[in-house]
């Protein structure tokens, strides 16, 4: 078990969610979804990144994608029920998610905003996704993550 306990671990551990904890070494500076899928010895398909965007409501939401897809943002502004939504600057995430980049967990933000999950997770036994700390991420069902973000499933990517 991690020494390390993140804030969304804790909340998985209140919420009795049972995960996997997989750890990484970041000293070289690659954090991207796909050097962590090489680090951590799985399957790409499995490897989930986190992305927030912001609505033309100014509202923010956060998508769950495969590290290997990019986030069509018409289809997001779609799910979301948003006119459009563009990226949230990366210099604003943590003021707006209490997360870094390469650090972000779709759990334990600093407020619950909607989430959304790509359909192609419905497949999968288990998802990855990060612990909310660069180096840590965190294995659990897809409808374990959806149920502690309560997020539900979308069309998200290109």
């Amino acid at each position: 078990m991690a020494k390390v306990k993140t804030n969304a671990m804790r909340i998985l551990d209140t919420q009795k969610v049972p995960y996997e904890i997989l750890t990484y070494d970041s000293k070289d500076g690659k954090i991207d979804g796909v050097a962590v899928v090489g680090k951590i010895g799985r399957d790409a398909s499995q490897v989930y990144k986190t992305l927030v965007a912001v609505g033309a409501s100014k509202n923010l939401y956060v998508f769950v994608i495969p590290v290997e897809a990019e986030l069509d943002l018409k289809k997001a502004a779609k799910e979301a029920g948003e006119k459009k939504v563009e990226m949230l600057p990366v210099k604003d995430i943590q003021k707006f998610t209490g997360y870094i980049r390469g650090g972000c967990s779709p759990i334990g933000m600093k407020k619950n905003y909607p989430t959304f999950l790509d359909e192609s997770a419905q497949v999968l036994d288990t998802i990855i996704v990060s612990a909310g700390k660069i180096g840590f991420q965190v294995e659990l069902t897809p409808d374990q993550l959806l149920n502690t973000s309560t997020g539900k499933y979308g069309q998200l990517t290109k």
